[in-house]
């Protein structure tokens, strides 16, 4: 399956990116809002992962010509530029096609970072109210430390939750999360749940800045 990463050049694309190259057969695209900048992370993929002996090709394009050419496509952006992004791209998604957010809103004082939940409830309800009728959304990969997920030397052993309302698309995402080793996909139920997902990012980085050895904290449910 294609898999088109809005955001590829940012931490939680990079990881995503190189994970399902490296482990899955999946084509990736890398998308930007600046295209060469896209084009030149995809070359640094590459580069990566044929160090790896991994021979892939990565393309790299504006963010809407890289959602034309995937079903799924993932907002690997900041919170606050995930429903610009969504309306950036629209004309490029079909009926059918998936979007996938990762993305939480987070504030930060002098006490640490705290959630910053939208009027909306979730960023991941704001995602599925700006997508196009027939395109569907699903909320995953929110509570993953990028650092770890870019190191492909580190055995992840973690989860990650996924909500959603349509069965089919988080069944479609659960198969492409499961194809990245040491990652395990749980269903957390339909999208009013995404607050409870979301706020969990916040706590697990609080977590790493108070706790030495933990800076690439992940969640196991067991």
């Amino acid at each position: 399956m294609r898999i088109a990463l809005l955001g590829g050049t940012g931490d939680v694309g990079e990881g995503l990116a190189l994970r399902w190259a490296y482990h899955s057969d999946h084509e990736v695209v890398i998308g930007s809002r600046d295209p060469e900048k896209a084009r030149a992370k995809a070359e640094e993929y590459e580069t990566e992962l044929s160090s790896r002996g991994v021979d892939r090709k990565i393309n790299g394009f504006e963010n809407g010509m890289a959602a034309d050419r995937a079903r799924v496509v993932v907002l690997a952006v900041p919170a606050y530029h995930a429903t610009d992004t969504v309306e950036e791209v629209a004309d490029s998604l079909d009926e059918g096609d998936i979007l996938v957010t990762p993305a939480t809103g987070m504030k930060r004082d002098e006490d640490g970072f705290h959630y910053n939940r939208p009027g909306a409830g979730s960023v991941t309800r704001l995602v599925a109210d700006a997508a196009p009728e027939g395109v569907s959304a699903v909320g995953a990969f929110h509570n993953l430390a990028a650092g770890r997920l870019a190191n492909l030397d580190a055995d992840l052993g973690i989860d990650t939750l996924l909500v959603a309302d349509d069965d089919d698309a988080k069944e479609t995402v659960r198969l492409l999360a499961a194809d990245i080793d040491g990652l395990r996909p749980l269903d957390a139920g339909g999208l009013a749940n995404a607050p409870e997902i979301e706020a969990l990012t916040p706590l697990l980085i609080n977590v790493a800045m108070h706790n030495d050895g933990l800076h690439d904290l992940g969640v196991r449910f067991d």
